[in-house]
């Protein structure tokens, strides 16, 4: 039987932390500074996406460490210069070892930008419009934390029938995370104040 993870854990700097954080330097910047802050923009949105897709069977850290890789390959989420990447560059990332070489993601990455760019009313403003309401009360614990919700469900259904891929209701849920459309940092992190 495997031990439930701590609700917080207090790392070096004294600070309590979510429970799920290990105290790899550049994680814990990222739950400080940017999981469950708002974020919003167009290319800011089709990174995220991307990079929630990229990460569905892996842990975040692995694609947080190549984030940076992703970024140069896909020229900074450019949608029109992703949307027009072609299959010989499709070949070029799945030898590269700097990100994740799976070929559905890679190709998925260009479709989406293309569905991004023609998308009638922008993506920050379509993924916004599934963010649920605050919650009334902060999450006390880690097992409390969904992995899905119904809004999320919703996000992904909508984003499929648009032709989206790798939108599940799981990965919008870690959207929602990532973005701060919800917060769920737990009662006792520093950052729930």
């Amino acid at each position: 039987m495997t031990t439930p993870r701590p609700d917080v854990t207090t790392h070096a700097d004294g600070k309590d932390r979510c429970g799920w954080l290990n105290a790899d330097d550049d994680y814990v910047r990222y739950h400080d500074e940017e999981w469950g802050r708002p974020l919003h923009g167009e290319r800011e949105m089709f990174e995220q996406i991307t990079l929630e897709g990229f990460q569905a069977g892996l842990s975040w850290l692995t694609i947080l460490r190549r984030r940076d890789h992703f970024r140069e390959v896909f020229h900074d989420f450019d949608l029109d210069r992703v949307a027009a990447m072609s299959p010989a560059d499709v070949e070029r990332l799945l030898q590269d070892a700097r990100i994740i070489r799976h070929r559905g993601k890679i190709e998925a990455t260009i479709v989406n930008a293309q569905l991004v760019r023609d998308l009638d009313g922008g993506l920050d403003k379509l993924m916004w419009s599934f963010a649920p309401p605050s919650r009334k009360n902060r999450l006390q614990r880690l097992n409390q934390v969904p992995a899905v919700t119904p809004e999320a469900e919703a996000m992904s259904r909508a984003l499929r029938r648009l032709g989206f891929k790798f939108v599940g209701p799981t990965t919008m849920y870690a959207l929602m995370q990532s973005t701060g459309m919800v917060d769920d940092h737990v009662t006792r992190c520093w950052r729930a104040s």
